[in-house]
């Protein structure tokens, strides 16, 4: 049977996300909230320089760093791609990896609560959604993009044979919330749970169908052709992530007034609504479909 007998859990990808950073912290000083007997688990800081410098990065996105064409491309060599190449060689090498689960924590300002985002699909992802959103109900399941092969996605999480994130919000850049920390410190430790039950084929009977929502596209801010914000995300989509737009809903305020409305022709589910961090390439929202994960 297929075993998970390596775990990485890696926080601050993003400098300015705490809450990765001092979870590690956490289980490093009590080392047996991360094991399980089962498996070895290892605990990384992936971006320490970003974080001193309080920054979400210092030259690039790292989590943006790991299709296998970059990773074997020596002319990208600032800080954060050959930060990369560090953390492939030490988690990795992506494809033949020796890290069998990789977990990546994330923090967001949008109001996305605990998400669970799978990059990949296969049975051993739809128990995992299967298992956390049975033990969590509040949490989301999001499937990004997971048509794509793992050597196509630049995230961190597609270095382990299997990797997913953690993303929870909302919490302030390079601030710390109690209860973000702690639902996802919850949501680790649901992950870690699943991955000794399934090592020992102990899994409890699970849910057939378990909701989703897979992305579609992202949005962009209104603005004019010199590239300067018109608007804004209207005050009835701000802080409702995974809420339904219909066809006509308002979804941006202009600044004279004026509304503007979603012209799309099915519902959609938007999240990463307003994130900070992605102001500098004006993106407003990312939207979803909902979908259902189903079990054999």
């Amino acid at each position: 049977m297929d075993k998970i007998k390596q775990v990485a859990i890696v926080g601050g990808v993003h400098g300015n996300e705490f809450s990765g950073i001092y979870l590690i912290k956490q289980y490093q000083a009590k080392p047996d909230l991360a094991s399980r007997a089962s498996f070895n688990t290892e605990l990384v800081w992936a971006n320490p320089e970003a974080h001193y410098a309080n920054k979400r990065y210092l030259h690039s996105d790292l989590n943006r760093q790991f299709k296998n064409t970059d990773l074997a491309n020596p002319r990208l060599a600032n800080y954060e791609q050959s930060r990369a190449k560090v953390l492939n060689a030490q988690l990795g090498p992506k494809g033949d990896a020796k890290t069998d689960l990789l977990i990546d924590l994330h923090n967001t300002t949008s109001n996305m609560g605990a998400c669970l985002i799978l990059t990949q699909a296969g049975p051993f992802y739809n128990q995992l959604a299967a298992y956390v959103k049975m033990m969590m109900p509040e949490a989301i399941i999001s499937r990004d993009e997971d048509h794509f092969a793992a050597e196509e996605h630049a995230l961190m999480c597609t270095v382990g044979r299997y990797g997913v994130l953690v993303e929870v919000g909302p919490q302030p850049q390079s601030v710390l919330r109690q209860d973000v920390l702690e639902l996802m410190d919850c949501m680790t430790q649901h992950i870690l749970d699943f991955a000794e039950l399934y090592n020992s084929n102990s899994l409890p009977a699970l849910p057939k169908q378990t909701e989703a929502f897979r992305y579609l596209h992202s949005i962009k801010l209104p603005m004019n052709d010199k590239g300067e914000r018109l608007g804004m995300v209207h005050k009835n989509v701000q802080d409702k992530d995974y809420q339904p737009i219909n066809p006509g809903d308002p979804i941006f305020t202009l600044f004279d007034g004026t509304e503007i409305y979603y012209d799309g022709d099915t519902t959609v589910y938007p999240t990463f609504i307003n994130e900070a961090a992605y102001y500098d390439n004006n993106l407003a929202m990312s939207l979803n479909e909902k979908v259902w994960i189903t079990l054999d």
